[in-house]
């Protein structure tokens, strides 16, 4: 069956000649002359693709896109502006609010031709195609303080090191950020800004262009530390939409959670592999631990799922539980134990700079080697 385009354009001869020539190429075509009538169209007639001018008089090409990218049954639909604006402001505004392609009038036939097979075939491989995901690891604390967004970021800079492969790293906590006040980033609100779009603007494209890429090659999705900037509580569906597109756009993931008192907590814990549970070797939070680590495991974790336990040690060795007692107290292994380094991270205040990044041969360093080759291991089976 002939794959099905619609057209659509005010000026009546350019409908009549670019509908002739795609017909000859062998297209089905339906036409519109103005933007109410394209949106009923498309959701009556499901075209494989719209070739759309942007000047209309009742409804612009913007508005006709961004209407049937909120719109489940057509956000998928590829989509061309066609059009006479050519500065690079107007090519901006036609991505982001979700064409695919955008091509200036006047435009030679065979190049239209190109740009529409190019995208219907890359419509049919991404159908074709199993959606790939990503091995997520989720990061969690059994309270606040505890250094979970430090131990993320660290283990997430040396397994990108350590794998040389795409490595995303992604703060879930919207108005707590701290990777981006820590490491001095000038931009740091990637994640708010996806959680104030509607679910079905948050497109694969929209989520990358909100990643920070650091030289070490990290990629990174920061919060703000703005607690005005977005309502987590009313964010939940742009939360999952983000974490699905997260998790074809990296081969391994890491994310920030924080602490269990995550908005939408469910669906981040359906999505990862495997967690990794921050506590510290006192008596309270250890009991604490006790009672998130049964909740965890009521989530599949420490059975269907990996879980592993890493303890951060901020004290003397002497005022704690050791190693053996809070594996016997948790009937769960300790990964790895985090010393602590009060120098060094004063030092990575001062510089904005990661803590493995202080000393790079130091002591600290090869412990998240070593945390981040045993993680990796788990990967790879």
């Amino acid at each position: 069956m002939a794959e099905k385009i619609l057209i659509v354009d005010d000026d009546m001869e350019t409908l009549r000649l670019v509908g002739l020539m795609l017909q000859r190429q062998g297209y089905q075509i339906v036409a519109a002359s103005n933007g109410t009538q394209a949106l009923g169209l498309t959701r009556n007639e499901k075209p494989d693709l719209i070739v759309l001018d942007v000047m209309m008089p009742d409804m612009d090409g913007y508005e006709v896109t961004r209407q049937l990218r909120q719109d489940k049954e057509t956000l998928d639909i590829p989509i061309i502006l066609f059009t006479a604006k050519s500065q690079v402001d107007d090519k901006v505004t036609g991505y982001e609010v979700g064409a695919d392609d955008y091509l200036t009038k006047p435009v030679h036939p065979a190049e239209l031709v190109a740009h529409i097979k190019a995208l219907l075939a890359r419509g049919k491989n991404r159908a074709a195609a199993p959606q790939e995901k990503g091995y997520s690891i989720g990061f969690i604390a059994t309270k606040g303080g505890l250094g979970v967004s430090s131990l993320a970021l660290n283990l997430a800079i040396t397994m990108r090191q350590r794998s040389k492969t795409e490595v995303i790293a992604a703060e879930l906590r919207p108005g707590q950020g701290t990777w981006g006040v820590e490491l001095a980033f000038p931009e740091t609100d990637g994640l708010n800004k996806l959680l104030k779009l509607k679910p079905p603007e948050i497109t694969k494209a929209r989520v990358e262009g909100e990643l920070v890429k650091m030289t070490n090659g990290l990629h990174m999705l920061m919060a703000s530390n703005y607690t005005r900037d977005t309502n987590p509580f009313e964010a939940q569906e742009q939360m999952k939409t983000i974490l699905q597109h997260l998790g074809a756009l990296g081969k391994i993931l890491l994310l920030d959670i924080g602490t269990n008192y995550l908005p939408g907590l469910d669906d981040v814990l359906d999505m990862c592999d495997e967690m990794v549970l921050v506590t510290e070797p006192q008596p309270v939070t250890i009991q604490r631990t006790r009672t998130l680590l049964e909740e965890l495991k009521l989530r599949g974790f420490g059975k269907s799922k990996l879980l592993s336990l890493v303890l951060i040690n901020r004290v003397r060795t002497d005022v704690q539980y050791s190693i053996s007692q809070v594996q016997d107290a948790l009937h769960t292994p300790v990964l790895q134990m985090i010393p602590p380094v009060p120098e060094l991270a004063y030092q990575a205040s001062l510089r904005n700079i990661p803590l493995i990044d202080v000393q790079p041969e130091g002591l600290l360093t090869q412990q998240f080697a070593k945390l981040a080759e045993d993680i990796m291991s788990h990967i790879q089976k």
